[in-house]
Formats: structure tokens, sequence, C-alpha cells
């Protein structure tokens, strides 16, 4: 059994950024933290990408399938 938990759900602001995550046990975090989560092998399924500006953000490990992506994920 891991310790690592999936996402199941994202929250996004009215750009369609994604802001928040929900994890498997309904517990929600803020992108930043996610983030943080991810580099600590915290969640699974997820990597940290480097947009040209330099900012961070979580995208899904490439498996082939696009309905898992987080872009695809259920909102709350």
């Amino acid at each position: 059994m891991s310790d690592k938990s999936k996402v199941i759900k994202v929250k996004k602001n009215p750009q369609g950024d994604i802001t928040d995550v929900m994890l498997e046990n309904g517990n929600v975090y803020s992108i930043d933290e996610a983030i943080m989560m991810v580099k600590d092998g915290l969640i699974d399924g997820i990597n940290i990408g480097k947009a040209k500006n330099g900012r961070e953000y979580l995208r899904s490990n490439p498996n082939g399938d696009e309905n898992d992506n987080l872009d695809n994920k259920p909102i709350f």
C-alpha cells in the first residue's frame, strides 16, 4: 500500500488555471502546497513542469490517456 495520494478533483480560476486540488482523502490544497507535496513525494501520478516565465505548475504523468489529465478532472 502506498502512502501517496492521488488528485481526484480540481478548482480553477476564471482563466481556467488550476488553483487548488482535492486528494482522495478529501483534503484540499492550494497549487503551491500541492507542488511542494509532489516534490516531497506525497502525491502520485503528478509531476512538476516549468513554464517559460519560470513558474512551476502541476501536470499528470504521461500515460497516453487524456481522460486523467489534471485539466480533465472533475471540478469542485
